[in-house]
């Protein structure tokens, strides 16, 4: 099977680190460090998308994208920042940190090898979310955003520049943090991080819709909790007892067992007063 791209296309595949796992042909799957395809049919994302046009905001390898593209979308446009040192990085962070992202990332070249596997039509676009602008991407009738506001140091911001271009739904499938949520079901609330790595507020589920709300969005449904799985690229922390001793490598290894504890939720732009 050739991939057109000196090789193989299940050896391209296997030089590739993958943060999405997608079936590229029969018997070709790239070893994602998240696994969503057993989640698709647990978020709000419509059975058929037929006619419109939609973006996927931090696409990474392109996943959500191409769902979008098979159930019928006129037109899929898919943004993100390739370049992890262009993130929300907190001051002082370790470069090297910044430079194994780099590394990972290559670019985008796992999104643009799936997209040639597969066929795809879907437009990729290096573009900030904070740099979202009808005048120059245009508007959708749907948009999804996904596992990308923990990333982010202003939330409430980005989320107000997707309103900008969404005339229709956005769905929202992000990171919640479950002890807050456990916590202070109804409340609003946000643990801030911000130390060495581009992880910011990691909110309850009440805060992930205020935050959805703050930006002029109106949810459209009740929120769902999900976990989602890891992939094949994931391996799971080895069980040991400073890893037993440190919250944080204790949170990680629940999660990689159990999943990635996220929410999803459909939200349209409210509207003027």
């Amino acid at each position: 099977m050739e991939s057109g791209r000196g090789g193989t296309l299940l050896e391209d595949v296997e030089r590739q680190q993958w943060y999405h796992t997608i079936e590229l042909a029969p018997g070709v799957v790239t070893p994602g460090w998240f696994d969503t395809r057993s989640i698709v049919d647990r978020v709000p994302l419509p059975g058929s998308l037929e006619g419109m046009r939609c973006l996927d905001i931090a696409t990474g390898d392109g996943f959500w994208a191409f769902e979008m593209e098979r159930r019928g979308a006129r037109e899929v446009v898919a943004i993100d920042v390739p370049d992890p040192r262009q993130w929300d990085w907190p001051p002082l962070s370790p470069p090297e940190a910044m430079g194994a992202l780099a590394a990972r990332q290559r670019g985008g070249a796992g999104f643009q090898l799936a997209r040639h596997a597969l066929g795809s039509a879907v437009e990729r676009r290096e573009i900030s979310v904070y740099d979202l602008d009808p005048a120059d991407v245009g508007s959708f009738e749907f948009v999804y955003l996904g596992s990308l506001l923990i990333h982010l140091r202003d939330p409430v911001a980005a989320l107000t520049r997707v309103r900008g271009v969404c005339r229709g739904r956005l769905l929202l499938v992000d990171n919640h943090e479950p002890g807050l949520s456990r916590l202070a079901p109804r409340i609003p609330l946000a643990r801030l991080d911000g130390r060495d790595r581009p992880w910011w507020w990691q909110a309850n589920v009440a805060g992930v819709v205020r935050m959805v709300e703050a930006a002029g969005f109106e949810v459209a449904e009740r929120p769902r909790r999900l976990r989602m799985p890891a992939g094949r690229g994931q391996q799971s922390p080895p069980l040991r007892p400073r890893t037993l001793l440190d919250a944080n490598r204790r949170r990680d290894l629940r999660n990689a067992r159990r999943g990635d504890p996220h929410v999803a939720l459909l939200a349209r732009p409210r509207a003027e007063p």
